[in-house]
């Protein structure tokens, strides 16, 4: 079973550079320029992180030719999907559960930008279980009832 307050602590310094780069650039700016900030943070918090990783998921042992794309791996555990929209929805967070399960990640961040003050939202990969989890614990069942 996962531990949540170890993955919380881990996330830490990570949730950090996020509010640093909202608090310097502000609201309003474009994906691509919260990207590039970003990799920025996290190479000044000397945080370590993959940008852009791509993959592809397995199908019964078998590598499958469809690509997906990560905005960021952080410490080799941690999702990290950008946004810059006017609010988050369910495919938004579809998408990371999506490639935290794919990817066997137990931490999941998805960030948007764009509102005055940055909306950032942690979930949670239990293996052993297979569920995603809220911050609370709570299993979420249906990515799109949330």
């Amino acid at each position: 079973m996962i531990n949540l307050d170890v993955e919380k602590k881990k996330i830490y310094d990570v949730i950090g550079a996020i509010h640093d780069v909202h608090k310097y650039l502000g609201p309003g700016l474009n994906e691509s320029c919260y990207q590039e900030a970003m990799e920025l943070q996290l190479q000044d918090s000397a945080i370590p992180y993959k940008r852009e990783m791509t993959f592809h998921p397995i199908y019964r042992g078998r590598t499958l030719e469809a690509t997906y794309r990560i905005d960021f791996l952080c410490k080799d555990d941690i999702i990290i999907e950008l946004k810059a929209v006017t609010e988050l929805n369910a495919n938004h967070r579809a998408q990371l559960f999506n490639y935290m399960r794919l990817l066997n990640r137990p931490c999941g961040v998805l960030v948007n930008f764009l509102p005055k003050f940055a909306d950032i939202q942690r979930y949670f990969y239990d293996n052993e279980s297979k569920n995603i989890l809220a911050v609370d614990g709570h299993i979420i069942k249906n990515y799109r009832d949330i």
